[in-house]
């Protein structure tokens, strides 16, 4: 690779996020009861993202999951270990299945440019959500396909131990160091929610406005699922979430409210807010539409600041 190629990979320390191991032989029929996704059907090497309800269809995390040889493993946002866990434990009686949190011991580096399967090795064509185990200075290393930021991007989860070693690596041989700043901003500007910011318990989970990723409508019975059904049957939601770019100079604040271009209606409320502005000096933003102001190209203000719905 080139010192230009690989200039464009950034790499992020995302080591706060939530890392859950699941084994036992009942491990998938298990979870297949309590996701949206279809979990019996992922093989060693597969993912998916998906959505853990409640008996409401309210949303109680937002994962991505992974099949390994032995073991499933969960990964999400931060602080997510504590409720995730007592959750699925609470529904285990006789199945042969073990929660591990793994957060205290794994970190995670994100690595993500249209060049960082090649830089990886992973140039086969790894697809999204799926996942392989390499080493990594003498340590296991699971190599994790998620595009958070609108671009071919990998979780690379890791023992802490190891975590700044292989960070060095990979800025040696030319990646460049991204900030938290800066990932946020860039996943405010690509949509990507986030559990506990912009997804949380008061949220169904269609509302995410990440049906075709994380919803199954074919897999069968699951916690949850008859409101998430009747919902699909009623053809819509009555808010979801939407990307809005705001004007240079835009004070804008998280729960602060959106509101018609021209009136007082209200159309939404903010959950997240970039760091930094685009070149332009825009301010990218997510939050919760109504549906009449979710279309594209809706013109809709915060206070006195313009924005366009992405």
């Amino acid at each position: 690779m080139t010192d230009e190629t690989t200039a464009a990979i950034t790499v992020y320390d995302l080591s706060d996020r939530t890392q859950i191991e699941v084994t036992g032989a009942d491990r998938a029929k298990f979870l297949h009861g309590f996701c949206t996704s279809d979990i019996k059907g992922l093989q060693p090497g597969q993912g998916c993202e998906a959505f853990l309800p409640n008996i409401k269809g309210r949303v109680l995390g937002h994962i991505f999951l992974f099949a390994g040889p032995q073991s499933l493993w969960l990964d999400t946002t931060s602080g997510q270990e504590s409720k995730i866990i007592p959750h699925l434990d609470r529904y285990l009686i006789r199945e042969d299945v073990q929660l591990i949190g793994r957060s205290e011991e794994r970190g995670e580096l994100f690595v993500t440019g249209a060049h960082a399967a090649q830089l990886l090795m992973v140039e086969e064509g790894l697809p999204l959500y799926g996942c392989v185990l390499r080493e990594a200075f003498g340590n296991p290393l699971d190599i994790r396909r998620v595009d958070l930021l609108s671009e071919p991007g990998f979780l690379l989860s890791i023992p802490r131990s190891a975590i700044e070693t292989t960070r060095s690596s990979l800025l040696a041989v030319g990646c460049r160091a991204g900030s938290a700043d800066e990932f946020e901003t860039r996943r405010i500007e690509a949509g990507f929610p986030y559990y506990g910011r912009d997804i949380t318990e008061d949220n169904i989970a269609q509302e995410v406005a990440r049906t075709k990723q994380g919803i199954s409508f074919t897999k069968g019975c699951y916690l949850g699922q008859e409101p998430i059904a009747r919902l699909d049957a009623m053809g819509h939601t009555n808010k979801e979430l939407r990307r809005v770019v705001f004007e240079q100079g835009a004070n804008l604040a998280v729960g602060a409210s959106v509101l018609a271009a021209d009136t007082e209606d209200e159309a939404g409320v903010i959950t997240s807010v970039a760091p930094n502005a685009n070149a332009k000096g825009e301010i990218a933003v997510i939050g919760y539409l109504k549906t009449r102001f979710g279309v594209a190209g809706t013109k809709v203000r915060a206070a006195v600041n313009m924005g366009i719905v992405q």
